[in-house]
């Protein structure tokens, strides 16, 4: 099918949301949508994939930064050529853990799965100049596997939803979403219609 909207991108508005959760309303899409396509739904990772590594990398970063700086003014060395030293090895070392935590950042909000009433679309970013996109139709999702098993998943209520397609792709994965049963039931009853509209 053509797209009428070919060479631009295509940004989500708020009346795409399925969810209840609301969707950023500026959030632009690395790919044009076909003719008469609608996003219902965007679909991150759980926070918890985010945060956690961001604090650590963090820590990784001022914690030894700050213990050479607090052995150095203990020795009394925080002054001329040691100190020059020090402050330009501490930027240089923060610098270089501050890309490593945009860069974290930078994949987690590319790497998204957006569910469109024809089509589930994988996309992933891992740096500004890379892309990864693979997309499967919903007539073609066969069956559905939700996957939930683990405390902090049960605690948090994230999963994996699992597509299988008779396409060449046959497993299609939605992995680590917040509330998996929403995308489940979202995925099957907008994939009931689309066949309901070929028979």
């Amino acid at each position: 099918m053509a797209s009428s909207t070919r060479g631009r991108e295509a940004t989500i508005t708020s009346d795409a949301v399925a969810s209840g959760e609301p969707q950023p309303k500026d959030h632009v899409l690395h790919f044009p949508l076909q003719d008469e396509e609608r996003v219902l739904m965007i679909c991150h990772r759980h926070w918890l994939f985010l945060w956690p590594r961001i604090v650590v990398m963090g820590g990784v970063a001022l914690v030894p930064v700050i213990g050479i700086g607090i052995g150095l003014a203990v020795a009394d060395a925080d002054g001329g050529r040691t100190a020059q030293i020090y402050w330009i090895a501490s930027l240089l070392y923060l610098g270089y853990w501050a890309v490593r935590m945009f860069l974290n950042w930078y994949r987690y909000n590319n790497d998204i799965w957006v569910i469109t009433n024809q089509r589930i679309i994988d996309s992933t970013k891992t740096n500004p100049f890379s892309l990864k996109m693979s997309t499967a139709d919903l007539v073609n999702i066969q069956d559905m596997t939700l996957e939930r098993s683990g405390v902090l998943r049960t605690l948090f209520n994230f999963g994996d939803v699992i597509c299988q397609t008779a396409a060449d792709v046959q497993e299609f994965s939605i992995r680590g979403v917040p509330r998996p049963q929403e995308v489940q039931l979202l995925v099957d009853r907008e994939r009931d219609r689309e066949r309901g509209k070929t028979r």
